[in-house]
Parts: structure tokens; sequence; C-alpha cells
């Protein structure tokens, strides 16, 4: 990583003091990635493995439901097997689109890329950009992935640069332009100044500044304190990363 270091020295001594970069790329086609992908929505680690594999039972062999054998399921099975109605319409409509090509195999999926790869599955209800951003980094091993919207790697940014607050995911695409083409790897180290960092140094990381943190507004000429800001939403991050950012290995 003596190319990236030398793109952006503030990365120099995170890759020099922690774990070596390593992707083990999976051989998974896109329709079983994005079956489990659904299944683990909204949902521990541990409830979502049980469900994963009630939903395999379903499929002949004890595999994946094939997607002809995804849409012959009854709801009332796929229920059953603890997907939510929402899950189930999801992986109906994945079904659909893999039958009709949209969802490619492993195979067109190495010749698409990464824009194509996105558009793509994105198309497919309940799955967005960071579940497509993750399969890219590591089912097929692409090396310019940057997930901006995933949690680790905004607070990893963060405390590597010694900032307060998060960038929005716009700020970071446009500071990741130095990292190409090696945003993967950055965002790699990203989670690993995440871990090296601990909880406690991680929740003093700020959601990213708006308008509102910026400027004050006075409800009397006389006011000098900055509004109370506790009402201000934090920025919505992706699902997996709701409580605590993961910190993919």
């Amino acid at each position: 990583m003596i190319t990236l270091a030398a793109k952006d020295p503030r990365l120099a001594p995170l890759i020099e003091e922690t774990q070596e970069f390593r992707v083990a790329k999976g051989a998974e086609n896109p329709y079983g990635v994005l079956v489990e992908a659904i299944t683990h929505q909204s949902i521990s680690g541990r409830a979502a493995a049980t469900i994963f594999g009630r939903v395999k039972a379903l499929g002949s062999g004890g595999r994946i439901p094939t997607p002809h054998e995804m849409l012959k399921l009854g709801k009332p099975a796929l229920r059953k097997a603890g997907l939510s109605a929402a899950k189930i319409l999801a992986m109906k409509d994945l079904a659909r689109k893999t039958i009709a090509g949209v969802v490619p195999t492993l195979e067109e999926a190495h010749r698409l890329s990464d824009e194509e790869l996105v558009n793509r599955l994105v198309s497919v209800r309940g799955i967005g950009a960071w579940t497509v951003e993750m399969f890219l980094i590591f089912r097929l091993g692409r090396p310019d992935v940057l997930p901006v919207h995933d949690l680790g790697v905004r607070k990893g940014w963060a405390i590597t640069y010694g900032k307060k607050h998060m960038p929005t995911p716009k700020e970071l695409l446009k500071f990741g332009e130095r990292w190409r083409p090696y945003r993967t790897v950055a965002s790699w180290y990203m989670w690993r100044a995440c871990q090296r960092a601990g909880h406690a140094a991680l929740r003093k990381i700020r959601p990213h500044k708006t308008k509102a943190h910026r400027r004050s507004i006075p409800a009397r000429r006389t006011q000098k304190k900055p509004p109370r800001l506790s009402h201000i939403r934090k920025p919505l991050a992706a699902k997996h990363s709701a409580r605590q950012p993961n910190y993919p290995e």
C-alpha cells in the first residue's frame, strides 16, 4: 500500500500500524448474495442466520430456493420461515428480476462496471447502494469502491483526519478522489481506524455539520448563544449501522 500512502500521507501511519489490507473474494452469484442480504436487514446477526437457514431449507437440496422456486413459494411458508411482509415482496422482486436478466449471473457481473452493477441491483425492491457496494468489495474484489454512506467509513475518516464531525456523503466522495484507484483499500483502512479508536472515541464524533450548525438564528437580537440542536435529527445511515458501525474484515 505504498502507493496509497504516497497519495495521502495521513494514511501512512494507519497503514503501517494496522493489519495489512485483505479481502477474501466470495464465489456466490448476485442472486444468492442478495437473498442473504435481504434476510439480514434490520435484525441481529444471530436471528438473521436462523431465518436464512429456514429460507434455504425451502429450496431443493437444502440450498437457497432458485428464482423459479422462490416465485412458487407461498407467503405463508415464507412468513413461517421468519420473513416479514416487506422482505417477502423484496425476495419475489429479486426472483423476477433475476429471471428477467436484470440481476446478472456471477460471470456477467464480473464483466459489468461498478456503475452498471449498482444501477441494476438497486432496482430490486429493498436493495440499496450500500448492499451493492459491499457486494462489489467483498464478493467481486473491486479495488475502487467508496461506500460514502457507510457509518464506519465516515467515522473512520473523522478519526483519521482529526475532525469532530463526520463528512457528508458528498464531501467524502469529493475527498476520496485523492484515493483513486484504491478507494476500496482506503475504505478498509477507515474501518480499521474505527476499530483502533474504540467506542469511547467514536461516540465523540458528531453527525455532519448542517446549516443549523454553521449559523445561529437568534430569536432576539441580543441572543449570542447558538440555538440548541437537540431537535435536529441525525442523518440517516445504512440500516446495518443504526447503532454502531460494522467493520468488515
